[in-house]
């Protein structure tokens, strides 16, 4: 039966919150309120659910939307989950008034693990049935919370229920069994195939929509509106089916080219804004307690005001009393289809949860958007918004099996592979796209998920490929052939162009942050980003419509820029002679500034936009301009010796291609800001299909990722992490330590903490006001450690306590239990099974993972990266000293990183 305050005469209520802050907990011996009885001496009835309950309770398979949790149970109700743990044991000696002083392990990870892995085969075969039944109520989760918005993934509990669902399923050796174990098999091979489909043909539709309307800035198709001017001209030089607005607004007697430099810029801005107003129908609120500063590429945001802090950015010297006096801050404002999404993919799959991000409604948004942004010809991509359009395809398509659906960490498995199907179709490279989400994005990517990605890749490669959308049989168009090979004098040019990209790449980082943050910081500016898109459209349209290469979409100017020189070329890169060529590099040149100018102020606007292709255009203009200088050289010394002969051999291309110098600079320059090597050095590879010019993109890109270190260290999406202060504990990262646990861990306040010293008997409002304590500082996956007499004997973690509390009929009065080992005699008869609403022992974890104070901090990293772990607890000699949340750490480690100690 429930316990009440009044049902026990001899319990006294505790008030902790009256006690000194910043005094730790001292050891306190007096006994239990209530006297034990040899005779009576019992262990109380576990609140926890049978197995029929646990299945009954299994959510129903709903239609979800994108507000719904990233990883929550589709019911209508609020669900919380945690690792469940054993029951607690029965004492050693009937009757004995002593307490045991160190809990048991019965109910540890360690333990928990290996029952559901099956290890213990001895006590399973002599329990049989009851043993696997007893598992299943310690490991199955329950109707409790997944994961609440910006906490961070509980993986070893993820772990846990997945290894204990494994057990359940192979237990049946049926047919029906051994076919259910095969369907479960293949559910991830079916999820990812269908996930690889369904990009294959979002890209499609984007891809067949932006180009028909790109061209309406410049005129329209008399025949077929629909039709870009490529379509409705075949190629000809004139053609008379495709109409300028100039001409159409001939009647006006405004002079022609003035018509339609007028009607070009006005496209511009109408696209943009358009593409900005549907980006703004994502608008998300962030509270203040989050201590976010932004969830899209904005690298004006304001940061968060330093204060008096313990975890990331979390003010911990408001007292829990005083904390509703406070007036709240602003809250944070962010758009989930702005940018790339690239970063945020990143610190997603790392294990935080972003509620809506990877939803329906920005899924629709963002495909819708990308369409306008492209067409307006602003300088930006969409290839890095393939990466968040696909990852949301993979979490939308999650929902069709439970294994994904109510698992997080599997989950993540199919987001790995999902963001690598992005890169694959954007790039037509799969391969390319598998080590794209092993580099960059990834944070737990076991061999399984790795073959699986790669046939996702595969199937979204082979699905565009199949529907064609260039009409040439080619998944993109900037696809080119080489087929002449690079002379040895070459290898020294394409070094310094990994040195040139490199810096360029860099100082693209430095001069877009700049550009943030002072433009962006404009008070009209940061209250109306419509403004912002609408004056770079504008400036845009001003500035590119005077060179056709700065008109071009960056996909086809790309294409052209790689591109070898043949006879029948109109681009305007292919000299006939040595004089021609002073001409290009002046054009080059020209196009270099505006296309750099346009990216720095792009980037980070309101509508979805990538920075891939963009900065391979920046590149391959300079790459360009350095294979037509090595080209006029050539021509002008065809008997140098340093030519090896080639010069002599006739044709302006028979020793130097500066398509392939082109090409090689693009890729340097992406790797200069997006830090990604291996990945380039093969999507480069794909694109050309030549193994004669591996060796050149590899050295640029090892070059250029050399430079771009040594001049900014931190990569694009790198420097978005840290500004916006995601929690991201970067796997990739060795840092070098100098201090121990001790330096970090927080002491030890009352209100952090649920001491059972006196009764193990609790009063929820107690518990109410340290709960919502965490909340005030947003420690939302936060946990409460259970000490007696100053020893650890346990921890509860906040979202299993708000459950555990909302169930009670009546709080207020309510005494809740909140030990594990306790004889209790007057309050329960021994044959009285009713569920008991104030035990909240099923939620409590007997064994937290706990380190000793001195524990060197590269411990205290490897169980935060390789375990996933959400907070550590910090004991000194036995006795528990505090508690270290990985938001905490991470902290820690961006201050060594800006110290420049790592």
């Amino acid at each position: 039966m429930p316990r009440s305050a009044r049902s026990l005469p001899g319990f006294k209520m505790v008030d902790e919150e009256n006690e000194d802050e910043e005094t730790s907990l001292s050891p306190v011996n007096a006994g239990l309120a209530t006297p034990t009885s040899p005779v009576a001496a019992r262990r109380l009835h576990s609140a926890r659910t049978s197995e029929l309950d646990l299945r009954s309770r299994l959510p129903s398979r709903l239609q979800l939307d994108e507000y719904s949790n990233l990883l929550a149970f589709p019911d209508g109700v609020r669900n919380y989950t945690s690792a469940p743990n054993t029951a607690a044991r029965i004492p050693s000696r009937a009757g004995s008034i002593l307490i045991p002083k160190h809990h048991n392990r019965s109910g540890s990870l360690g333990v928990r693990l290996a029952t559901a892995l099956g290890f213990d085969r001895s006590r399973r075969s002599s329990r049989g049935e009851a043993g696997l039944a007893e598992s299943k109520v310690s490991l199955f989760t329950d109707e409790r919370v997944w994961y609440d918005q910006f906490t961070s993934t509980d993986w070893v509990h993820d772990s846990i229920a997945d290894a204990f669902r494994l057990r359940d399923l192979r237990s049946r050796k049926d047919f029906r069994g051994r076919l259910h174990a095969w369907f479960d098999g293949a559910q991830g091979w079916i999820l990812v195939a269908i996930i690889g489909c369904i990009t294959a043909c979002l890209a499609y539709f984007i891809t067949i929509t932006e180009s028909s309307i790109f061209d309406l800035k410049e005129g329209y198709c008399t025949g077929h509106w629909r039709r870009n001017k490529q379509a409705c001209c075949f190629a000809e030089e004139e053609c008379s089916a495709w109409r300028s607005w100039g001409q159409r607004m001939s009647f006006t007697g405004v002079d022609r080219e003035w018509a339609d430099f007028f009607s070009y810029v006005v496209f511009v801005v109408l696209f943009a804004v358009a593409a900005c107003l549907l980006t703004l129908l994502t608008k998300t609120e962030v509270p203040s307690n989050y201590a976010l500063t932004t969830l899209d590429e904005n690298l004006g945001a304001d940061p968060k005001p330093k204060q008096d802090t313990d975890n990331l950015g979390i003010n911990t010297a408001v007292q829990p009393h005083t904390a509703h006096m406070k007036a709240p801050a602003p809250p944070t404002v962010y758009y989930p289809a702005a940018g790339s999404g690239v970063a945020e993919v990143k610190v997603i799959l790392s294990g935080f949860v972003v509620h809506g991000y990877l939803g329906v409604k920005t899924l629709v948004v963002k495909s819708l958007a990308v369409i306008l942004s492209l067409a307006s010809g602003l300088s930006l991509g969409k290839e890095g918004p393939y990466v968040h359009i696909a990852t949301c395809v993979g979490n939308i398509a999650c929902r069709l099996f439970s294994k994904y659906n109510h698992n997080d960490g599997k989950r993540r498995e199919v987001l790995s592979a999902s963001a690598a199907s992005g890169v694959g179709v954007a790039f037509g490279a799969p391969i390319g796209g598998v080590l794209f989400s092993l580099e960059e994005v990834s944070y737990y990517f076991p061999p399984k998920t790795l073959f699986r990605t790669f046939f996702c890749c595969i199937v979204a490669a082979l699905s565009l490929k199949f529907l064609n959308p260039y009409g040439t049989g080619k998944i993109v168009i900037f696809e080119v052939r080489y087929v002449t090979d690079w002379k040895f004098f070459e290898i020294f040019v394409f070094i310094l162009l990994g040195v040139l990209s490199g810096a360029l790449g860099a100082l693209f980082i430095k001069a877009s942050a700049i550009w943030a943050k002072t433009f962006r910081r404009i008070p009209a500016i940061k209250r109306w980003p419509v403004l912002e898109v609408a004056l770079v459209a504008l400036v845009t349209g001003l500035i590119s419509y005077w060179s056709r290469y700065t008109r071009l979409a960056v996909t086809e100017l790309l294409f052209e820029l790689a591109s070898p020189c043949k006879l029948d070329t109109s681009s305007g890169l292919c000299p006939t002679s040595g004089d021609e060529i002073p001409g290009i590099l002046r054009d080059l040149g020209t196009a270099f500034v505006v296309k750099s100018f346009l990216t720095t102020i792009t980037f980070g606007i309101k509508v979805p936009a990538g920075i891939y292709v963009p900065s391979m255009v920046v590149g391959g203009f300079l790459g360009r301009i350095v294979g037509h200088i090595v080209q006029f050289l050539v021509i002008r010394f065809p008997d140098a010796s340093i030519w090896g002969g080639c010069g002599s051999e006739g044709g302006l291309e028979s020793c130097v291609t500066p398509g392939v110098y082109a090409l090689v600079a693009a890729g340097a320059t992406m790797c200069g800001v997006t830090r990604l090597s291996v990945t380039l050095a093969v999507i480069l590879f794909e694109l050309t299909g030549s193994l004669d010019h591996v060796l050149p993109f590899s050295l640029a890109v090892l070059v250029a990722k050399w430079t771009a270190d040594a001049v900014e260290p931190l990569s694009i999406y790198d420097l978005l992490t840290d500004m916006n202060s995601y929690p991201l504990l970067d796997n990739k990262l060795r840092p070098v330590f100098t201090t121990d646990l001790g330096d970090i861990t927080p002491a030890v306040r009352s209100h952090r903490v649920i001491d059972i010293s006196n009764s193990p008997l609790v009063a929820a409002p107690l518990l109410r006001r340290k709960l919502e304590h965490l909340h005030s500082v947003g420690e939302l996956d936060g946990g409460l450690p259970v000490v007696r007499h100053n020893v650890l004997v346990g921890l509860i973690p906040a979202p299993d306590l708000e459950f555990a509390l909302d169930k009670l009929e009546n709080e207020d009065e309510s005494l809740c239990l909140m030990s594990q080992n306790t004889r209790w005699h007057e309050a329960e008869e021994m044959d009285d099974l009713e569920t008991d609403p104030t035990d909240f022992t099923p939620y409590i974890d007997p064994a937290p993972v706990a380190l000793d104070i001195h524990s060197p901090m590269d411990l205290v990293f490897q169980c935060f990266v390789k375990l996933g772990l959400r907070y550590i607890c910090v004991v000194r000699d036995g006795q528990y000293a505090g508690l270290v949340h990985k938001k905490s750490f991470v902290k820690y480690i961006k201050e060594l990183e800006q110290a420049g100690e790592t």
